[in-house]
């Protein structure tokens, strides 16, 4: 593997990721708790796409195939995504939502601190704004998992049913492979391996704080640095992808 694929395949990860994410949050627009949640849900999509275009724009630059931001997005199959499996898990409650979207906001405020130091300017300034859009995202997530967990006695329960089902996808958001290690020893990614323990504190501290319980040793679930997926990203693709597929070309 290049220097050059390994920087294009590092990107698209970071995209996905937020594409995913993002659109996973925009499903639930119009069907929030309440209205001011609602602005708030779809805000944060917002700002998560917005990460991912950028984010496939400079992809798009890196590969030099002459593809855009669209025809990686619209045009990939499920296999060529890469992102967490955690971000395309479903929409269940919002007790559900918003466990996942702490856990992955927490990892984001540290990986993206990090990413900051990063040698490729383009990252390490797309960092810099993302850090402080995160920073909001996680201050966000870590007092709504707090409030339902420790308030009534229902949200309670479906706060630490939604942290127990999927913390079985938190220990991939640290996978590392060979474009990693190329682009770690080049000075371009961020190690995973020591955001685990900063990652970890955030979580302890804020389960502790909503009365939850950690999660003990569970089957952890792997597989999407190779394409590997669960069922739902199909689903979310097939939703996503549909219009531009059924007319191709067609521009605004």
């Amino acid at each position: 593997m290049t220097k050059q694929e390994a920087l294009f395949n590092y990107i698209l990860r970071l995209a996905d990721n937020n594409l995913i994410l993002g659109h996973r949050l925009s499903e639930t627009c119009g069907h929030g708790p309440m209205l001011e949640e609602d602005i708030a849900s779809a805000n944060i999509a917002l700002d998560l796409i917005g990460h991912a275009s950028a984010l496939y724009q400079y992809a798009a630059k890196v590969e030099e195939k002459g593809r855009t931001e669209d025809d990686l997005v619209y045009l990939r199959e499920e296999r060529n995504f890469f992102n967490s499996q955690l971000a395309e898990q479903p929409n269940i409650d919002f007790a559900y939502m918003m466990a996942r979207q702490f856990f992955t906001d927490a990892f984001d405020f540290h990986y993206y601190n990090a990413l900051k130091n990063s040698k490729d300017e383009t990252l390490a300034a797309l960092a810099v704004k993302t850090h402080k859009e995160v920073t909001y995202h996680l201050r966000h997530s870590s007092a709504w998992v707090e409030r339902l967990g420790d308030g009534t006695e229902e949200s309670h329960q479906r706060m630490q049913a939604a942290v127990d089902e999927l913390w079985r996808f938190t220990e991939e958001l640290f996978d590392m492979n060979e474009t990693d290690k190329i682009l770690i020893a080049e000075g371009i990614a961020a190690d995973l391996e020591p955001l685990k323990a900063l990652w970890n504190k955030t979580v302890n501290e804020l389960l502790e704080k909503a009365t939850l319980k950690k999660p003990g040793s569970v089957w952890q679930q792997h597989g999407s640095r190779e394409g590997k997926h669960t069922e739902h990203l199909g689903f979310l693709l097939a939703e996503m992808q549909n219009l531009h597929r059924a007319h191709p070309g067609a521009t605004w």
